[in-house]
């Protein structure tokens, strides 16, 4: 899955300009992914865009709250992605809400702790998806997962 997510923001230079599902799954076939991981990837797009449609309707963010992780979220994320995220939100680099969607697609995920490597391709599609301004800085971090580049 996180493979096809990589290719999309990859090859689509927005969010908005990936195609319809059916043209999509069609494309991401002719690229040589098996069904799975396009039914996968597609699923879990669909959960981040219903995740921030949902979000908005929270309300505003207010100066000096900070979050407390549930003790099975820390279970489930592990210490170093709990680290990252607090690192990324204290640098300016994710907003609260942004935080809270990362939180939730990285839940949807079955792999306990997740990976950072995969947190990191979390955070991208979320920002991505925002198309928010994102540093250059941390688009290199975001796509380095410790050993190659998830991007050539």
């Amino acid at each position: 899955m996180f493979d096809v997510l990589v290719y999309l923001y990859e090859n689509y230079g927005a969010f908005t300009a990936c195609p319809d599902a059916d043209s999509l799954t069609q494309k991401l076939a002719a690229a040589g992914f098996d069904d799975d991981e396009i039914t996968e990837a597609l699923a879990w797009l669909q959960g981040l865009a219903r995740v921030t449609r949902e979000s908005l309707s929270v309300g505003e963010e207010r100066a000096g709250a900070f979050r407390v992780y549930a003790g099975f979220e820390t279970d489930r994320l592990g210490h170093e992605a709990v680290a990252f995220l607090r690192f990324l939100e204290s640098a300016g680099q994710l907003s609260p809400a942004q935080r809270e969607i990362v939180i939730e697609r990285a839940l949807a995920i079955d792999e306990t702790p997740v990976p950072l490597a995969k947190l990191k391709v979390i955070v991208l599609m979320v920002l991505w998806s925002q198309e928010a301004r994102v540093d250059v800085l941390l688009i290199e971090e975001l796509l380095d997962d410790g050993e190659d580049r998830l991007l050539n």
